[in-house]
């Protein structure tokens, strides 16, 4: 069943400024703390402080396309607000919220850090073995994207219902394709 509108609302706004605010407390952290000192392993070797500045996308990929990223990524915040107006569940909500606040996140270091707007370089300070440095922005996407997925596989709809699951052809139906 769908969720009341404004507590879907609310939900949304609740991720989103909460999770946006704790990307730029940790990478406002990162930097003070991180800048010109040795790693931090937390849990071993297994989780490690490790400050790094990316211009590019996932994997330090596209580096020479840092302003294209900023600006897919501004595009990528006004869709994500033009389509959350449509949530009807909370677990839409959520995801929604953490999108925006990932995307976002990331998009304020482009805009406000060095060596300047819509090329600023993305701070990512957390570090697993075998994996790219990444930051809590980067862990929203990925989970927002997942939930996504999940909503998708369980049919539930961006107004919140569940959409209906054709019923499997049966052999010699005429609207089996050949």
């Amino acid at each position: 069943m769908a969720a009341s509108r404004r507590r879907v609302r609310t939900v949304f706004a609740l991720v989103a400024v909460s999770c946006y605010l704790l990307d730029l407390g940790t990478k406002l952290l990162a930097v003070s703390r991180l800048s010109d000192h040795p790693d931090v392993h937390v849990v071993g070797n297994l989780l490690v402080l490790h400050l790094t500045r990316n211009a590019g996308a996932a994997f330090s990929t596209g580096t020479e396309y840092t302003v294209l990223l900023s600006c897919v990524a501004a595009l990528a915040v006004l869709a994500v607000l033009w389509v959350s107006r449509r949530a009807g569940s909370l677990l839409w909500a959520v995801a929604f919220g953490l999108l925006i606040a990932g995307v976002s996140g990331n998009l304020t270091d482009r805009l406000f850090r060095s060596p300047g707007p819509l090329r600023g370089h993305v701070i990512d300070f957390l570090m697993l073995p075998n994996w790219p440095v990444f930051n809590i922005a980067d862990m929203c996407i990925n989970v927002a994207a997942g939930l996504i997925l999940l909503q998708a596989f369980r049919g539930v709809r961006l107004d919140g219902t569940r959409g209906a699951r054709p019923a499997p052809a049966a052999p010699g139906d005429p609207e089996e394709p050949a």
